[in-house]
């Protein structure tokens, strides 16, 4: 089950994510799905389409399934989500 404290640990694709603070503007406020992840960037889809937006330099809010809300900064994300998801995160 994903949580606050593992969302780091779980894939990414599937959860709703808004974009609350970005080095560039244009990327503020692009909410949506996940529908894909790579090492540097997240494809969202929009009411308009899939955005690309890189993961340095943005606050992410990902809403879990069970409807709580996670901020998480995206230069914790910058890696590949294979690698990610198998890390050991030192508590």
């Amino acid at each position: 089950m994903i949580t606050p404290q593992n969302i780091l640990r779980h894939e990414l694709t599937g959860l709703d994510v808004r974009v609350e603070q970005a080095q560039n503007q244009y990327l503020n406020g692009i909410s949506g799905l996940v529908v894909r992840e790579t090492r540097h960037m997240v494809f969202v889809k929009t009411g308009t389409g899939v955005k690309k937006v890189a993961k340095k330099g943005v606050i992410f809010r990902f809403t879990l399934p069970s409807g709580k809300r996670v901020d998480v900064t995206g230069a914790v994300l910058d890696m590949a989500p294979e690698k990610r998801i198998n890390m050991r995160i030192k508590r």
